[in-house]
């Protein structure tokens, strides 16, 4: 899959995709059915999606707690492994907010990228202020030459499918709820940190991984599937995972720290995905370490039933 960041300097070949535009995180259900239209209105035509970075939540406030699901490197694995033949990735910046919808149309979609096909959400707001709607769209690719296509929103039960939803459905301790929206295990990636290696003091040493930026799912314990990603332990493995502060330690920023079950090896620096599949419990806080220790036996022990069930 292809990566571009900038509308001005296109090559020819690079042109003419069939492209759905949006934000794409956590790259859920209803997603997936907008790149699905866009696949399937112009077969010929590479299939691309046009999204923005920062995510234009986060550059109009900057100082907002963390919201996003995924970041910008695990919503690009994400895609290619949909079949996406070109992600532009475009810079949102002070020049992108300000331009009008239909300049948008014109030097983005038109003139800079050259798409034959656009699929947008039936709630899609773009251009400055947010105030072109999907019709608009339709109007301008009328005059200006691509065929627009208006997705539907997707539902499921009473619930509309939307990043949202997820994002409650993770801070509610309900990742299987979130999944089912997503189509996929709600997944945190990232390089496995330094850490104070107390996990492995006390018989079970963790992989630790930030998750700044990202919203923080339920803080507690989770039975979790484990990807490592590159490396001589590349593979699928299982195992059981804490997303929080640490309060037995007094830390305050908050982390995942994973121990893979059956596991001998090094890990730092090492890109995980980490895939949580269900909430055990909430952070707690312990009288004693051998107190602690029990209770890790007993996660362990519930989250390996938990996993061999899948």
């Amino acid at each position: 899959m292809k990566i571009l960041r900038d509308y001005q300097f296109v090559d020819p070949e690079d042109r003419g995709a069939s492209a759905a535009i949006g934000n794409f995180d956590g790259v859920h259900l209803g997603h997936q059915s907008v790149i699905d239209l866009a696949r399937t209105a112009a077969p010929q035509a590479p299939l691309g999606i046009l999204t923005f970075e920062p995510h234009p939540r986060a550059y109009f406030a900057p100082d907002a707690a963390p919201f996003r699901l995924m970041s910008r490197e695990a919503r690009a694995s994400r895609l290619e492994k949909l079949g996406v033949d070109v992600l532009y990735e475009l810079n949102f910046n002070a020049a992108l907010a300000a331009l009008s919808p239909e300049e948008f149309a014109q030097r983005v979609l038109c003139d800079g990228f050259g798409l034959t096909h656009v699929i947008v959400g039936a709630d899609f707001c773009f251009g400055k202020g947010r105030s072109g709607t999907a019709s608009d769209m339709q109007r301008f690719g009328q005059t200006m030459g691509f065929d627009v296509t208006i997705a539907p929103l997707m539902a499921q039960s009473e619930t509309v499918v939307s990043s949202t939803a997820i994002r409650r459905a993770l801070s509610d301790g309900n990742p299987r709820e979130a999944a089912a929206m997503l189509g996929h295990w709600h997944r945190i990636e990232g390089p496995v940190v330094g850490g104070e290696q107390r996990g492995r003091e006390l018989g079970y040493p963790t992989a630790n991984m930030s998750i700044e930026g990202l919203h923080p799912p339920a803080f507690g314990v989770y039975a979790v599937l484990v990807d490592v990603l590159e490396g001589p332990h590349q593979g699928s493995y299982h195992g059981v995972a804490s997303i929080g502060v640490r309060p037995m330690f007094g830390e305050n920023r908050p982390n995942l720290e994973t121990f893979v079950f059956d596991f001998s090896g090094d890990l730092y620096g090492t890109p995980l995905s980490v895939g949580l599949v269900e909430h055990l419990r909430p952070e707690e806080k312990f009288d004693s370490l051998e107190a602690l220790i029990t209770q890790m036996d007993a996660d362990s022990a519930r989250a390996r039933a938990i996993l061999a069930a899948l």
